[in-house]
């Protein structure tokens, strides 16, 4: 039998913890994308299984901005931005929904964006 690569252990932990998180159109689920070079962030409603808001280091808007940053203050920004886009949108609380990557470096620094702007989880 051929050993998982990493990505899909990743997957296997994110569908073993999305059997538990689910979010709802009071406190939709913030879900988080991390490739090799950039960080992609959703706000999704299970519910209806709509994105709500959503903010990426890719982003036109924050395009910009991230030139000659690292990759953990890219993650901050894009963390900040969800926050100010979900607040836009009416959402002050969600459920914080890692993707199966360790809350550790750009994980754990866009979680510190987002409530930094204004979002509780």
């Amino acid at each position: 039998m051929a050993k998982k690569s990493r990505n899909q252990a990743r997957l296997h932990r994110h569908a073993r913890v999305r059997k538990h998180i689910f979010g709802t159109p009071e406190r939709p689920r913030m879900n988080v994308f991390r490739s090799i070079s950039d960080i992609y962030v959703q706000i999704i409603d299970d519910h209806s299984g709509n994105t709500l808001a959503s903010a990426s280091s890719v982003d036109h808007e924050l395009r910009d901005s991230m030139t000659g940053k690292s990759k953990m203050e890219q993650a901050l920004l894009v963390g900040e931005e969800v926050a100010k886009r979900a607040k836009a949108a009416g959402i002050s609380a969600v459920v914080f929904d890692r993707g199966g990557y360790i809350y550790t470096g750009r994980v754990k620094s866009l979680a510190e964006g987002a409530r930094k702007g204004g979002l509780e989880f």
